[in-house]
């Protein structure tokens, strides 16, 4: 069992115990690493099922719920986290934000709703709930970057098959490629 897997009680006590969901397992250790460096004592799940396994077995005061997962939906795990402790801060997070999502996730209990890419000072912020946390509050990517990971997501969406992709979209072929055959653009 690693460290990330124990109840963060025994690990490391006076820490904000924080329940990190993401069926995504890089971005998920990724995330949980840079959260315990910003003072969280973090349990990782990989699915709904577990991470109300989790959540019967100890106590956490905030919880990071991916949306889209195998196995569950992440507003579905925001009402039983709710249930079994009215007083854990869930924040919800997403590739795929819609306002419809944002919606259903507060009104299933979530106190804050981000689209990724995220980082660890954004959900430490979204979290606490505190605008003072490192990092500038206005930290809002560019236009052309929320255009090329949407891009990106579509393509990943249809199996990396371009021609559907501009279908789906309503564009050329030739000007998506164009388009996601470039590099990121900065934030």
């Amino acid at each position: 069992m690693s460290s990330s897997d124990r109840a963060p009680d025994a690990q490391s006590p006076g820490k904000p115990t924080l329940l990190l969901v993401d069926d995504d397992n890089a971005f998920r250790a990724a995330l949980g690493a840079a959260l315990e460096r910003r003072g969280f004592a973090v349990t990782l799940a990989g699915n709904p099922s577990e991470a109300a396994e989790h959540a019967r077995g100890q106590v956490f005061e905030y919880a990071l719920v991916d949306v889209r997962m195998p196995g569950g939906s992440g507003i579905d795990l925001v009402r039983t986290l709710r249930a079994l402790d009215e007083g854990t801060r869930i924040v919800v997070m997403t590739g795929y934000g819609t306002i419809a999502n944002a919606v259903e996730a507060m009104r299933a209990g979530a106190a804050d709703y981000l689209t990724k890419p995220i980082d660890a000072v954004a959900c430490e912020r979204a979290l606490t709930g505190r605008a003072d946390a490192a990092g500038a509050p206005d930290d809002v990517p560019s236009l052309d970057r929320v255009e090329w990971e949407y891009l990106q997501r579509v393509v990943a969406d249809c199996g990396g098959n371009v021609s559907e992709a501009a279908r789906r979209l309503r564009m050329h072929r030739r000007s998506l490629q164009r388009k996601i055959s470039r590099m990121p653009p900065r934030t």
